[in-house]
């Protein structure tokens, strides 16, 4: 049974030290109990609570890291199944199939297209995770692809269930660990040795939610720490699904150790949609990695964009350096914009004054990541913060005008602002489509 607050508690030093973050040990043991900590954060914890603590300062999930210092994707290591209620910490590592069938050609097209799906998108840089090799064919073949495929720099995972083939290609990956997909029943021991030997992650699969914490409990006996858990995704999307909620339950509320690792859903065989679809649903709940065999660029950047939706801190916005933007090539007569510094209307309104092509200077202000009617609305978007931000931002040296353009829809601001700041106020357009326009046609 998982120890209390009060538990961990006695067993601290109770020197209220401070140095792990918190303000005595006792909000220490608490955060401990609810697995929102790690143990090490104490410098003073004695070996023998070391000891007694060391299962109860474990993660409920286990944190997993595929690939080498320089190309490496963390999943798991996560602490609540809804995220209003934390965060989740780790994205989803999303992968692509490549199969051994397919020609050198293929492979290389294959292998271009994937190296293409990077994108921004406000402010934060959006990509694929890793690459799985499929064997099909015989073992030759099979490290002839993984060869190929080995300049891409991302972690690998291998898809075989020839034990052969696996360790002439583990030997190759020395170093990279990389992940060892699937082990089941009949070639567990086999696997397990393995994924041991040559520091590979090893995933486990079966037909039963039982049978799969059965499978990680042996893994784990044999001195492989590092597991993950494969979902049968050709079942009903509804138990597949079920299934991703249930182990995550089980390791989050049970403290089920052998459910506690990553969940791996390997998505083939269908057409686009029908894998972006299962992909989404498992993306939500409660996948750590997901392989798809589909590269249409549409369905992946669908994908990657919902992925950073739900692996945003609901408690902390989206928000960028609070300061002055010149856009284009500004001169002292430049026009001046004012917006908050929530990452999605700086983002917007960046977009709109590019696609007008006037050089202007975007003025973001520091709104706690809020934006312009909720900032407004919550006194974070007044006059006296947006003449803070004029004075602080130097922009006063570098113009002849002294003209301000606000948004549209705080016109109601004008006159204190002006007042205030000293700058005359021009109010612009409410929606940030109709910045280009107003840009051009500005005297």
């Amino acid at each position: 049974m998982a120890l209390s607050g009060l538990d961990i508690y006695k067993l601290l030093p109770k020197t209220n030290c401070r140095q792990c973050g918190f303000p005595t040990c006792l909000a220490f043991a608490l955060s401990l109990a609810k697995k929102a900590v790690v143990l090490a954060k104490c410098p003073f914890v004695s070996e023998q609570a070391k000891a007694a603590l060391e299962a109860q300062s474990q993660p409920p999930i286990k944190l997993i890291t595929l690939g080498d210092d320089a190309n490496k994707v963390e999943v798991g290591n996560e602490t609540v199944l809804f995220r209003h209620e934390e965060k989740f910490h780790h994205p989803c590592a999303i992968g692509f199939i490549i199969e051994d069938s397919l020609s050198n050609q293929e492979i290389t097209q294959r292998l271009e297209k994937i190296k293409q799906f990077h994108f921004e998108r406000v402010g934060q840089l959006i990509k694929t995770d890793l690459i799985a090799i499929k064997q099909t064919q015989t073992g030759e073949r099979f490290i002839e692809v993984l060869k190929l495929v080995l300049g891409i720099n991302q972690p690998l995972a291998l898809i075989s269930n020839d034990k052969t083939a696996l360790g002439d290609a583990l030997k190759i990956l020395a170093g990279k660990k990389p992940l060892i997909y699937a082990a089941d029943s009949e070639n567990l021991n086999a696997f397990s040795i393995l994924a041991k030997e040559y520091g590979a992650s090893l995933a486990v699969k079966a037909d039963s939610i039982d049978s799969l914490s059965e499978l990680a409990a042996k893994v784990k006996e044999s001195g492989l720490q590092d597991i993950l858990i494969a979902v049968n995704t050709n079942n009903k999307p509804s138990r597949t699904l079920g299934e991703l909620t249930q182990i995550r339950r089980q390791a989050l509320k049970k403290n089920n150790r052998n459910l506690g690792y990553p969940v791996i859903a390997v998505i083939e065989k269908l057409d686009s949609y029908q894998e972006l679809i299962k992909a989404g649903d498992y993306l939500a709940k409660y996948a750590g990695i997901i392989l798809l065999n589909t590269l249409e660029e549409w369905a992946v950047l669908s994908l990657l964009t919902l992925r950073q939706n739900i692996y945003t801190d609901p408690q902390k916005p989206l928000q960028i350096e609070p300061k002055l933007y010149p856009i284009g090539n500004t001169t002292e007569n430049s026009p001046v914009l004012v917006t908050t510094n929530f990452s999605l209307s700086y983002y917007t309104v960046l977009g709109e004054v590019e696609a007008s092509k006037v050089p202007t200077n975007i003025l973001s202000v520091d709104t706690e990541g809020m934006s312009v009617l909720t900032a407004w609305a919550a006194e974070k978007f007044t006059p006296d913060k947006i003449s803070d931000s004029l004075k602080k931002s130097g922009i006063e040296e570098k113009l002849k005008h002294r003209n301000l353009i606000i948004p549209g829809y705080v016109a109601v601001m004008s006159g204190e602002l002006e007042e205030k700041s000293g700058w005359k106020i021009v109010v612009g357009p409410k929606e940030a489509a109709g910045i280009p326009s107003f840009l051009k046609n500005l005297t």
